[in-house]
């Protein structure tokens, strides 16, 4: 289960606002790349809960402060969204291991990988350790990765593609 937009953007801004106090609504939204419109929204309602108070700074300057609960808060998610980045390190793990074992099972020690990112280096790590070799040849099995999910594009070539000798 993948932290909800609304978790991470709430982490995201009492992050923020714990290190940067007076940082403003303008700047929050450059920072974390939302409207400045989105942030005052979850500022509004952080600040109804209770998690964050508003004081004026200056005449037209505010300055923004977690409160205890508001650290309790940051608390939770922080640990919430570990977790759930080690279930889906697990997950993408578990996917590729089982593609992996499909593909030695039909007798290629090799395959391409195409994407970039934290999923694609997870599912280099598990070939490096599974002694499948990545190599850009086309033809090959392939594991195309694509946001969070990992799919193996299967291939027919010759056996010499699967690292047998031709006789």
């Amino acid at each position: 289960m993948e932290p909800s937009l609304e978790t991470t953007r709430d982490l995201s801004l009492l992050d923020n606002i714990e290190h940067h106090p007076d940082v403003t609504q303008a700047d929050l939204a450059t920072q974390l790349g939302m409207a400045v419109g989105t942030v005052n929204w979850h500022l509004k309602r952080l600040i109804s809960k209770g998690y964050v108070k508003v004081m004026r700074a200056e005449r037209r300057k505010l300055r923004y402060l977690i409160t205890p609960e508001g650290l309790a808060l940051r608390a939770r998610l922080t640990v919430d969204y570990v977790e759930q980045q080690f279930i889906l390190y697990r997950r993408v793990r578990q996917k590729v291991k089982e593609y992996v074992l499909q593909i030695k099972a039909e007798g290629y020690d090799r395959l391409c990988l195409v994407g970039e990112g934290d999923v694609a280096d997870i599912c280099r790590l598990t070939c490096l350790e599974q002694d499948i070799v990545i190599v850009d040849q086309p033809g090959l099995p392939t594991l195309e990765v694509r946001g969070l999910g990992v799919t193996l594009i299967a291939a027919i070539i010759p056996a010499i593609a699967r690292g047998e000798e031709e006789k």
